[in-house]
């Protein structure tokens, strides 16, 4: 089995240890759950309630590995109550895109931020 230290990376895996000993970032990480079931859902459902939506074009990338395919069914549609204009899909890693699929991420990214352009990721 990979240890965390390695699939993370050493210097990565020492931050992150690093930032869930320290209160204070726990308590910071905690406040942004809260917010989520708090403040910024009251801010949300009066959004919707007054018909505003995200004006710019929204890309949605989700870990196909990951429990949000088995919690909702259609997370697209779910992103299209919120926005006008939604793009995306799966990427084929779990919940730390940027860790497990850095490069498919990237070229995502890229292609939804310039999709004239023909970059190819290295």
């Amino acid at each position: 089995m990979i240890q965390a230290s390695e699939e993370m990376g050493a210097e990565a895996y020492e931050d992150f240890r690093r930032a869930i000993h320290d209160p204070d970032t726990v308590h910071a990480m905690m406040e942004d759950y809260r917010a989520g079931l708090g403040v910024d859902r009251v801010a949300d459902d009066a959004d919707q309630a007054a018909g505003r939506k995200i004006r710019c074009p929204l890309l949605v990338l989700w870990g196909a590995r990951d429990d949000l395919p088995e919690l909702y069914d259609d997370i697209l549609g779910i992103w299209r109550d919120w926005a006008g204009d939604v793009q995306g899909h799966a990427l084929d890693c779990g919940h730390r895109m940027s860790d497990d699929a850095p490069l498919e991420l990237a070229a995502a990214l890229r292609a939804f931020l310039n999709p004239s352009a023909m970059l190819a990721v290295p």
